[in-house]
């Protein structure tokens, strides 16, 4: 790619980059948040046709404006959100071959599914992945949905695989078999992928080289022996990796909220016991699995309780849903944004009144549209939210800026409770910094946090106590300056 250079309304997102890639090669692309990373891997899979610049296939000039023009030529993409990249009532079978289908609808009447379903198992196996093809997808667990769209990619002649952010949603063993197949893909198929990821210690593990963008242009393309994480970081963002996490110092108060032997209806989370005080930041980590984000839907009822107490101020109460939960003062910023935690189609404004629409509304019901932005807009201000204007709809804001738009929905709610769960997931290290800034205000202003992620470094950067879970259970409790990454690891996977 050569001189790509592209505009949206009052952004300039990319301007004269040139990025390559060989075939057999894992590249790491990697950038802060807004860097154009994912724009200039959008426009090699065809999905934005208004650049300028040029592409080139082995020497020779290709036109790609379409999907179907980089999917003719062997371009495959796997994007963040899965969600919106499958089918979610179809079967596992149907959304691998998905693109098998529409190409062959024209040619043929009648759909051979025992040969559908064979391709599928197959590639399932080639992936070293245990799903049934008779699945229907929106059952199967994220990271599962994510090996579904990666084998979808591979079910055809693909030359060349975008992956961004593929390890997000998965476990370590699933990284592990991941991390396998990319190899296999290299060395035996001679595919080139081009690996899309804010876990920076991975790309060391996996990747030969790396591109690093910042602004909307190139800033340097190196070899990873050439570099470290840290140098990686400077880079990206001007700063050093020490200075990502906030300098806390915050009084810790009385306990202001209590789960006492709580247990989720089908026994996701068993026999939970867990304390925040005022001012205090706990951790809620584990591997993917271990049942922190049952945990967290559980305490905001968004998942039915089947016995234990909940209270908050000394009072116990009663949350039956996530509506009873917001009355009583609880927060809840959860793993999926897309799906759960924003309105993608609506604009950023009424999404950051969307907890509190009370407050911009008439005696009658009538909703107050100035005072809506106005808000809005001194909300993107001070949470330094990238956007055109309040007016932008949340779909088209990057990763970490649509989490900032969750998470500052509830801070007109002046909740008592915040509950994080995996806030960084997809987020590049500049939003992610602005993030934790974010939480350590919340901690200062005497609030109580609840910070769930399997990220070990995060839970060592951020928070005052730690809950370790393993099988839908608290391992163990751990006080967080007393304790280390293998202490973690050691308790999330069953260690006594």
């Amino acid at each position: 790619m050569k001189n790509i250079s592209i505009d949206f309304p009052g952004v300039k997102a990319l301007s004269n980059v040139d990025f390559s890639i060989a075939s057999g090669n894992i590249h790491a692309l990697v950038g802060a948040n807004g860097a154009g990373k994912s724009t200039l891997m959008k426009i090699m899979a065809g999905a934005y046709n208004h650049y300028s610049g040029a592409i080139y296939l082995n020497g020779e000039e290709v036109a790609i404006r379409s999907p179907r023009d980089a999917k003719n030529i062997g371009i495959e993409i796997v994007y963040q959100e899965v969600d919106t990249a499958l089918v979610p009532y179809l079967t596992v079978a149907e959304n691998i071959m998905l693109n098998v289908l529409v190409n062959k609808m024209d040619k043929q009447v009648f759909v051979r599914w025992p040969k559908i379903h064979q391709a599928a198992r197959q590639i399932l196996k080639r992936l070293n992945i245990q799903i049934d093809t008779n699945e229907i997808v929106q059952n199967l667990k994220l990271a599962q949905k994510q090996m579904v769209l990666i084998a979808r990619a591979i079910a055809e002649d693909c030359r060349f695989l975008i992956l961004d952010e593929p390890t997000a949603p998965l476990s370590n063993t699933e990284t592990v078999e991941l991390f396998r197949l990319l190899k296999d893909l290299t060395q035996n198929h001679n595919v080139g992928i081009i690996f899309i990821s804010h876990r920076l210690p991975e790309i060391f593990e996996v990747c030969k080289d790396i591109t690093i963008m910042k602004d909307g242009q190139v800033v340097t393309r190196k070899s990873v022996t050439e570099l470290s994480v840290a140098k990686v970081v400077e880079f990206m963002l001007g700063q050093k990796l020490s200075e990502v996490f906030p300098k806390r110092q915050v009084e810790i108060g009385e306990t202001i909220f209590e789960v006492n032997h709580l247990t989720e209806k089908e026994d996701a989370v068993k026999e939970i016991n867990l304390y925040v005080r005022s001012g205090e930041i706990v951790g809620v980590t584990g591997l993917v699995g271990a049942g922190k984000t049952e945990l967290c839907k559980t305490i905001f009822g968004s998942l039915k309780t089947k016995s234990g107490e909940i209270k908050l101020n000394g009072k116990k109460i009663t949350i039956k849903s996530p509506f009873s939960a917001v009355t009583h003062g609880l927060a809840l910023v959860p793993e999926e944004r897309r799906k759960e935690g924003v309105l993608v189609e609506e604009p950023v404004f009424s999404n950051l009144s969307a907890a509190t629409l009370a407050k911009f509304s008439t005696p009658f019901g009538f909703i107050k549209s100035l005072a809506e932005k106005l808000n809005a807009r001194k909300m993107i201000n001070d949470l330094a939210i990238k956007t055109p204007s309040e007016n932008q709809k949340v779909a088209f804001l990057s990763g970490g800026n649509q989490q900032k738009v969750a998470v500052g929905k509830w801070l007109n709610a002046d909740a008592d409770i915040f509950i994080f769960d995996e806030p960084t997931k997809g987020v590049d290290v500049g939003a992610k910094h602005d993030i934790f800034e974010l939480i350590g205000r919340l901690a200062a202003a005497g609030k109580g946090v609840i910070y769930a992620t399997c990220e070990f470094t995060e839970i060592l950067g951020i928070t005052d106590r730690a809950y370790v879970m393993y099988d839908g259970q608290i391992a163990q409790e751990l006080v967080t300056a007393n304790t280390d990454e293998e202490k973690l690891l050691f308790y999330s996977t069953g260690g006594k």
